[in-house]
């Protein structure tokens, strides 16, 4: 009966307060959640984690020490990835990171990547830009990493002690220079050993990437992989 009655007060709040998907702004389906059922399997999935030579992994290859990387679909400027990051990060809509991490989450896990890891670590923002926003969108995708893949995602672990400017329009090598040294691992004994999923928003030229996989490699990690809700190769 109380399940009954919660279904009657959803469909009821719904005829006032519709829910959108946030990729197409067209309404979401009863048990269709941030994204509708039509956008996620239109979205341009890169299915890097079954494919180990992929371009990610190629790009960072030898700058990096990586056991994988991977990312979930492919940017594309004007398109619903776009959109999708746009409103995650700028719009106050964390529940987005959360379902894409949910659902790519159960794609790593089909494949056994769930094997290959002992926690998950999020870049982390510098504390006065979370503070605006109010939460790190690389975190909420490590969240639903986390809940799909059954490991503890830890966002006090790898800490940014510098604030930097934003990576648009920067080169290559101004990407690079603007990340140099500009993070800190708090808690290093926690790491030892440990097999790492870095995981980001977007990665372009992977300077974050690089600069952050080599603190966590210096801090003891055994291993450390990673994954990004989207990838581009704008930055070749």
């Amino acid at each position: 009966m109380k399940f009954f009655a919660t279904e009657i007060l959803t469909d009821f709040v719904g005829l006032f307060y519709p829910r959108y998907c946030f990729a197409c702004n067209l309404g979401l389906a009863k048990g269709e959640e941030t994204v509708c059922t039509a956008c996620m399997l239109d979205l341009p999935r890169t299915d890097y984690h079954i494919n180990p030579d992929n371009a990610l992994f190629r790009r960072l290859e030898g700058r990096v020490r990586l056991q994988f990387a991977t990312a979930f679909l492919l940017f594309r400027k004007r398109g619903k990835v776009q959109h999708l990051l746009h409103q995650l990060k700028y719009n106050n809509h964390p529940e987005i990171g959360q379902t894409l991490g949910r659902v790519y989450g159960e794609d790593l896990r089909q494949h056994h990547i769930d094997e290959k890891i002992d926690a998950i670590i999020p870049v982390p923002l510098h504390r006065s830009r979370k503070r605006r926003r109010g939460y790190n969108q690389s975190t909420e995708f490590g969240k639903g990493l986390s809940e799909s893949l059954q490991k503890p995602c830890y966002d006090d672990v790898l800490v940014r002690i510098t604030k930097t400017e934003t990576q648009t329009r920067k080169t290559k090598l101004m990407r690079w220079q603007n990340v140099k040294e500009v993070f800190h691992v708090a808690q290093p004994e926690g790491l030892h050993e440990k097999n790492v999923l870095l995981v980001d928003d977007v990665i372009t030229t992977g300077a974050t990437i690089e600069a952050c996989v080599n603190m966590l490699l210096n801090a003891g990690c055994k291993s450390v992989s990673i994954a990004s809700i989207a990838y581009t190769d704008e930055g070749k």
